[in-house]
């Protein structure tokens, strides 16, 4: 990969918020459980007010790959490389430079004098400190497993950071750092083994990123106030500040829109309420693309004849998962539950990026996407499997939008509908739901997926390596060694053949089970200017202004 360096940068005002990864801001309302709040340090007359029904797992960047907390994270922590506005070419952020010095070390440069909001020096030491910590700490509900290929980190001087990686030719790496494990944080304030609670970052003011948060009431309202000293890639912000609060249904949110509590909204609002918005001349609805998926996820250990159960046989665990496959309707859900602003989706890369396939489609239901429940019977008979096969099914009301609870309704009524399952289905909130989760509490469960980066191997290395975010249990080595070998690969068609190479094991093996693809969305007030909706998934609030 060639040099990268920067000429100039900001010391400016700034928001940059992720969209498909993450737009969790939100606007102006009232009442203490996160329909409302009022203004406090960030102000001034244009003061931007954002609303979502999003919520954050934890502010620290080691506990969280969820889009809720990447969306506070990226305005507040400085990132060492960045994409820039409708690229998705990876470019210096924080650093001065950023290049492969050889094809095990990428080495990265930054400016000097770099300070932290709070006063404290922000050097290479900084840098070490957050990828060690990282991967030490291992949160289960962290990006950790995205560093697979991070052997260690130098710091020759201040101002240097060498990345030693494990394999050469690494394409992928460049592009983890643009994502959660890319944040700095700083080391006098975070613990090196432990998540550093949320209340002890915002009283050291611990920030170098475009903003410093100025008050912080957990999954309520944040305050963000610009920060003067920012060093970084993004333009001056054209804003004076950011007020984020979150709203408890998608309805009040809608609400607050119509009312003009609410600049911009995002994550989530049903199709529904969009197309009524697309209908008001004050508001604007924009559109953009997109890479967001809904699936199922099974846990090996615990699902009908998991590892771990008393039942526990292998084959008849396969044969559950494939039925699942061959009876799910998507084409249902996408138009039913969701008007078609979610299309199905057959495999795990979505479409759009090299690689993608459509494998599932042809390997269970009719062939041609379509559900058959002759197929379902024929698979659990076959593997010796008692019919109906009693599943808990899990899913979240209020991470995902309001149309969770349709669509999973739709997703047990399709696997009851024959006799073959018996759905037990129940529905949990997001923070508690993410902890459940990895604690083996679900045998199937809902997830969606924002991607981190505009690459196909954000949607295979998080899911499919042994150490996954996922936490489901699943292996298989070969997985393992073709998901690195794509990751180092730069022949262009050879790494395309290896990424569908990968989505065809996993299609046998059945991890999850993709539903649903769906792309940006964003509604905005009309006389809001600025607003984009790019190719790297981000949703840049810098110039925005009204």
């Amino acid at each position: 990969m060639a040099s990268l360096s920067k000429s100039k940068r900001s010391r400016a005002l700034v928001v940059a918020v992720p969209a498909v990864a993450a737009l969790a801001l939100a606007g102006c309302a009232a009442g203490g459980s996160g329909d409302g709040g009022d203004g406090g340090a960030a102000g001034g007359d244009n003061l931007i007010l954002v609303g979502t029904t999003d919520k954050v797992t934890t502010l620290d960047p080691a506990g969280s790959y969820d889009n809720g907390s990447l969306a506070v994270q990226t305005q507040v922590f400085p990132y060492l490389v960045n994409t820039d506005y409708n690229s998705t070419e990876v470019v210096p952020d924080l650093a001065e430079t950023a290049e492969f010095t050889s094809p095990t070390q990428y080495t990265v440069t930054l400016p000097e004098g770099l300070k932290w909001a709070n006063g404290n020096d922000l050097t290479s030491s900084d840098v070490k400190f957050s990828f060690d910590r990282n991967i030490a700490i291992a949160d289960p509900n962290g990006a950790s497993s995205l560093l697979y290929n991070l052997e260690s980190v130098e710091t020759p001087d201040e101002t240097t950071v060498v990345f030693n990686l494990k394999t050469e030719n690494d394409q992928v790496f460049p592009f983890i750092l643009t994502s959660f494990p890319g944040a700095i944080v700083d080391e006098d304030v975070f613990s090196a083994t432990e998540i550093t609670p949320d209340q002890e970052i915002v009283d050291a003011n611990a920030f170098a990123g475009p903003y410093t948060i100025t008050s912080w009431q957990f999954n309520e309202t944040v305050e963000f106030t610009p920060y003067a000293d920012y060093q970084g890639l993004l333009d001056a912000a054209a804003n004076d500040g950011i007020i984020l609060n979150y709203y408890s249904e998608s309805s009040n949110l809608k609400l607050a829109v119509q009312q003009g509590d609410v600049d911009v909204a995002h994550r989530s609002l049903a199709p529904t309420d969009i197309e009524d918005l697309a209908g008001d001349e004050n508001l604007t609805v924009h559109e953009g693309p997109g890479g967001e998926i809904r699936y199922i996820v099974f846990n090996f250990n615990t699902q009908p004849y998991g590892a771990e159960t008393p039942e526990a046989d292998e084959a008849k665990a396969l044969a559950v998962r494939q039925a699942v496959a061959s009876l799910v309707d998507r084409e249902a859900i996408s138009e039913q539950v969701y008007n078609g602003t979610y299309t199905p989706l057959y495999s795990y890369v979505p479409e759009g990026f090299a690689g993608a396939t459509e494998v599932l489609k042809d390997l269970y239901g009719d062939g041609d996407g379509g559900p058959d429940a002759a197929k379902a019977a024929e698979l659990l008979e076959a593997a010796g499997v008692e019919t109906p096969v009693a599943l808990s099914l899990q899913y979240s009301p209020d991470h995902y939008g309001p149309n969770s609870g349709d669509e999973y309704a739709m997703v047990e009524e399709q696997l009851e509908a024959d006799g073959l399952f018996d759905v037990d289905l129940k529905s949990t909130e997001w923070v508690q739901y993410s902890e459940d989760r990895t604690a083996d509490v679900y045998p199937a469960y809902q997830l969606g997926w924002f991607p981190d980066y505009s690459d196909a191997d954000n949607y295979l290395s998080p899911f499919f390596q042994t150490e996954n975010f996922l936490g489901n249990h699943y292996s298989n080595p070969e997985v393992d060694e073709l998901i690195l070998q794509q990751a180092v690969t730069p022949d262009a068609d050879e790494r395309t053949g290896l990424i569908e190479e990968i989505q065809a094991q996993v299609a046998e093996d059945l991890s999850t089970v993709p539903l649903l693809q769906g792309a940006q969305t964003l509604v905005s007030s009309a006389d809001i200017d600025g607003v984009v909706l790019d190719a790297s998934f981000k949703l840049r609030f810098a110039p925005l202004t009204r």
